[in-house]
């Protein structure tokens, strides 16, 4: 199940660097005074940062690996 969900992330991942490229070389259009752009680049920017951090999070999960928590115990008398 984890080994899927990463390869799909990977999937979007790759996809959306595609998009990154895409809109750098040219998704906006100026007609006459107006401005079309096809996309956000700071969306797709902001999407592959999460998408990068789910894929190490799930690299790790995948590895056997995984957040190690400590926890603190009061003994009490009651």
């Amino acid at each position: 199940m984890v080994n899927d969900r990463l390869s799909k992330a990977r999937e979007r991942l790759n996809a959306y660097y595609e998009a990154e490229l895409a809109v750098l070389s040219g998704q906006s259009y100026t007609i006459g005074s107006r401005s079309l752009t096809r996309a956000n680049l700071s969306e797709i920017r902001n999407t592959i940062k999460e998408l990068e951090k789910q894929v190490r999070e799930l690299e790790t999960v995948a590895s056997g690996g995984g957040h190690r928590r400590a926890f603190r115990i009061i003994p009490r008398d009651l």
